[in-house]
């Protein structure tokens, strides 16, 4: 300790928990009990628990109660001076541990326990009403994140509202810019998803773990119906999970005191988050993601590491546009490198429990990192539709330099953005999407087009011929009629 900075950082527990027991399924409470003293009991330091001082929940939406923090910490029955809580998305454990890794550096916080956990398999079942009600002003001390509304006007207007249909024009998106034919898109996603099923095959705590080939998940059939193209549903996140995790963090001198042995250290080297111009269609190319790549460079840079020195790396992965947009970000070559992209097995295979998914990431880099000396891992999450960005970067050795948290808010604020278009027009295609129902029949469309102006459209149908049409040829590049109802058709006006 004599040359380590006592407030550094470290997570010193993970535990991870799911559970398939239709005769006795755990609430979101129980999961998360569950998770959180496997965690404690981790660290190895029987008395860690008594030294929480922060209890902090991310959002859980089968168990929507004000104050899930107090819950939990008298379920263990902690005395934490403080509870608190996420809003709504897929960066809230990174943020939870950017709030905790700061404070812990300013002394303001010796251990945290960050946990959450979604029991929305077993709600969907009627199996479970949710977790005990708490009651009336009940609220935790601090909230973290900011909740504002996720859609414009003109993607309501288009019928864009749920990830499933914005994350596929991300897709097309990617195509138009790689060039590729549809054929060929669909063979190199699905080998990338085939890789995250094999990762799910080896992790003891994945959903799924039948580790499907790339011909099963690139083709739509009777268990694996198309969603929205060009995904079927082994490609999408899989909600319908009952699981939970957890973490401990703490500052080196809490984990030194509280007897927690060295070799269960993960040290927090840099964080960093940011959010995308909030509305997709105002961002200037749906294929990028310039907050991802900001806090890339400063978290590396602060750090003094690139994309070739992790040794394990966990990008957000609940459809594969998003992996593939970070990846480009990062300057990872998803078909030459041999590092999985996801220690876990990504959303669809290991379990996407809502805004709790990464937490699993950073329980499962933090114990991996334990068995590999010297090693960096880095884990990535994304909230709403590639909207929020965060990162956290871990390493099994003290960092060179003290921890530090990064907003380059103001950074991607700057760049360029584009205005949504108003009234009809004719415009190409610049992406699109064709949504299908249960019975794998196409039954609604979606068009992004950019026009001569620079502003972008967004447009919507219900035409299932029209639908149909977009799916007999590729239609990038293709002339589409819009009207003032955000509603189109093929061809020009």
């Amino acid at each position: 300790m004599s040359t380590l900075d006592p407030r550094t950082p470290v997570i010193v527990g993970a535990g991870q928990i799911g559970r398939r027991d239709d005769a006795e399924p755990l609430a979101p409470l129980e999961l998360m009990s569950a998770a959180a003293g496997a965690a404690l009991e981790d660290s190895g330091a029987a008395g860690l628990a008594s030294r929480v001082q922060s209890v902090a929940i991310t959002d859980c939406i089968s168990w929507p109660v004000p104050d899930p923090g107090a819950a939990l910490a008298d379920a263990l029955g902690l005395r934490p001076a403080e509870t608190v809580k996420t809003t709504i998305g897929g960066t809230s454990p990174i943020e939870l541990l950017r709030d905790a890794g700061a404070r812990v550096q300013t002394g303001e916080l010796e251990v945290a326990l960050l946990a959450g956990a979604e029991a929305t398999r077993s709600l969907a079942r009627g199996l479970l009403d949710g977790g005990p009600p708490q009651p009336d002003g009940a609220e935790p001390t601090r909230v973290v994140g900011v909740a504002r509304a996720q859609g414009h006007a003109a993607e309501e207007a288009a019928g864009l509202y749920l990830p499933v249909a914005y994350y596929p024009l991300f897709e097309h998106a990617l195509r138009a810019a790689r060039g590729e034919r549809i054929e060929e898109h669909g063979d190199r996603v699905a080998r990338l998803w085939a890789r995250l099923a094999a990762v799910a095959g080896d992790n003891p705590h994945a959903w799924v773990r039948e580790a499907p080939d790339a011909a099963a998940i690139g083709t739509a059939g009777d268990r694996n119906r198309p969603v929205a193209d060009p995904y079927t549903k082994l490609m999408t996140a899989n909600i319908h999970v009952d699981q939970g995790a957890a973490i401990v963090v703490a500052s080196a001198a809490a984990a030194e005191a509280a007897g927690v042995p060295r070799e269960r250290w993960a040290f927090v080297a840099a964080t960093a988050g940011a959010h995308d111009h909030w509305f997709t269609v105002e961002r200037d190319r749906l294929h990028r993601s310039p907050a991802i790549a900001a806090c890339a460079r400063a978290a590396f840079g602060h750090a003094g590491v690139g994309i070739d020195d992790l040794a394990l790396i966990d990008l957000y992965s609940c459809f594969p546009s998003a992996v593939q947009i970070a990846a480009t970000e990062l300057g990872l070559d998803l078909e030459a490198d041999s590092r999985p992209p996801s220690v876990t097995g990504g959303l669809t295979f290991a379990g996407g429990p809502a805004s709790n998914y990464p937490m699993h990431s950073l329980a499962t880099l933090s114990a991996r990192l334990r068995e590999a000396p010297g090693g960096l891992g880095l884990a990535t999450g994304v909230g709403w539709f590639m909207t929020k960005h965060a990162m956290a970067l871990l390493s099994s050795e003290p960092p060179a330099r003290p921890f530090a948290d990064f907003d380059p808010q103001p950074e991607v604020d700057a760049l360029p953005a584009r205005r949504a278009a108003e009234g009809a027009a004719t415009a190409p295609i610049e992406s699109y999407t064709v949504l299908y129902g249960r019975d794998g029949e196409p039954t609604s469309a979606i068009v992004s087009c950019l026009l001569a102006d620079g502003t972008r459209a967004l447009a919507g149908t219900d035409d299932t011929e029209t639908a149909a049409a977009l799916l007999a040829d590729d239609p990038l590049g293709a002339e589409a009629s819009l009207d003032r109802g955000a509603r189109f058709t093929l061809g020009g006006a």
